[in-house]
């Protein structure tokens, strides 16, 4: 009885892990709007995504850092350092 409870958790768990991949994946994505708009002239304030880039960033390391490589976490943030820093630099050009 335990062991089934252990492993419909487990099932829990990857579910909220995956979807919350894909929330963070949508979110980064999101920037590409803003890409757009900076570059019809309509410039956004570039600290927003240049803080969302570090904070990905620091995600990216924390988990390629840990013992068992936490790849949902590492596929969900990298993305953020790249659009984070493209919405950043479109913004102050």
């Amino acid at each position: 009885m335990r062991a089934k409870r252990e492993v419909n958790r487990l099932e829990e768990v990857k579910f909220v892990g995956d979807f919350a991949t894909v929330a963070c994946l949508i979110m980064y994505v999101s920037y590409i709007g803003q890409i757009i708009a900076n570059l019809n002239g309509n410039p956004v304030s570039p600290m927003q995504p240049l803080f969302a880039s570090l904070n990905a960033a620091l995600w990216v390391g924390y988990g390629w850092l840990k013992p068992h490589k936490d790849w949902r976490v590492i596929i969900a943030n990298f993305p953020g350092i790249i659009f984070g820093i493209l919405t950043a630099l479109t913004a102050i050009m």
